[in-house]
């Protein structure tokens, strides 16, 4: 969550009034996250997040809003959306289209302990199975073809080592990025930020806009790089089982699947390392706007491709590691 468009507090107590949520109180800007405009909303009626979309289509939106009802109908804690008088889901604030949602429990842990690694694990399985109903179906927009758009883009404001790598890893993707594998609705984003724990109960997912249909274990591959990874890139072993394991309970890995982790991880990697490398070389303004290190994702994709650490955290050994 970031703040690019500004909104002041009679603006946002103007559009309350298509609600019925109580009379307004008061507005923050939430300093996280790269995509949407995200505010903290405070009514008599409760506590919310108002979204200002920057980027997304109609279509896009559109699909977004409908995945966190059916998800949120389905029991996974995602924030659901309110409908405003109209009986609509979204509306428009500083030009711009904008929805709210309810505000969720809880708090984000930088350095989670083995249960919340498989509590997020098993928690994805189960977003994964709930999100096979979902209604409408929307592509994953930041996908192999996607990395290899903006790694042009961003290939000329780097050092010779790194576009090299930013190059051959595109390239190896392409061509060997296995196909056949189960495909539904993924998150896309289940990082540490973005998931909410009561102890060790997750209280809310957050965070859906880059959502759309890919590989399954695509998704996993994320969620182990960011929940699991140490400072060297490499990933900390007794997380990532705990977390698989959670995960293959609840929706068991098919063998093609183990076979492809290796490059999952690395395919992962490459995303949110040619993400991070567009913010920093090629950023948007705006208000309360976080740059994330480039560096960090740099450094999980080369542990990945000079290790046989792909293999060994292969989900076809950890089966039933772990506690549900």
């Amino acid at each position: 969550m970031s703040v690019f468009t500004p909104l002041s507090a009679g603006q946002a107590a103007a559009w309350l009034e298509n609600y019925a949520l109580g009379t307004f109180e008061s507005i923050e800007g939430i300093a996280e996250g790269v995509q949407n405009s995200n505010f903290f909303l405070e009514t008599s009626c409760g506590h919310y997040v108002l979204t200002i979309f920057e980027q997304p289509s109609g279509e896009q939106i559109d699909f977004h809003m409908r995945l966190l009802s059916h998800l949120a109908a389905r029991g996974i804690p995602c924030p659901a959306p309110i409908a405003n008088r109209h009986n609509q889901f979204l509306g428009r604030v500083a030009g711009k289209p904008a929805a709210i949602v309810r505000r969720l429990p809880g708090r984000s842990e930088r350095s989670p302990n083995l249960a919340q690694c498989a509590a997020v694990g098993a928690m994805l399985a189960e977003l994964h199975l709930a999100a096979r109903s979902s209604p409408g179906q929307m592509p994953h927009q930041r996908d192999a073809a996607w990395c290899a758009q903006v790694a042009a883009r961003v290939a000329p404001c780097l050092a010779d080592e790194d576009a090299g790598l930013l190059h051959d890893e595109v390239q190896h993707q392409l061509h060997h990025r296995p196909s056949g594998l189960p495909r539904g609705v993924i998150h896309a984003d289940l990082f540490r930020d973005n998931v909410l724990f009561e102890v060790d109960r997750v209280s809310g997912l957050l965070d859906f806009y880059f959502a759309g249909v890919d590989d399954l274990l695509f998704d996993l591959a994320v969620t182990v790089n960011d929940w699991c990874s140490l400072a060297t890139g490499e990933l900390d072993g007794e997380r990532r089982d705990m977390l698989l394991a959670a995960y293959d309970r609840r929706r068991p890995l098919l063998a093609g699947e183990r076979e492809a982790w290796p490059m999952l991880l690395r395919a992962a990697a490459l995303r949110f390392w040619v993400s991070r490398l567009h913010d920093r070389h090629l950023p948007r303004s705006g208000d309360l706007v976080i740059q994330r290190d480039p560096d960090v994702y740099r450094a999980i994709l080369q542990a990945h491709r000079t290790s046989d650490t792909g293999h060994a955290s292969s989900p076809a050994v950890v089966r039933h590691v772990g506690p549900a």
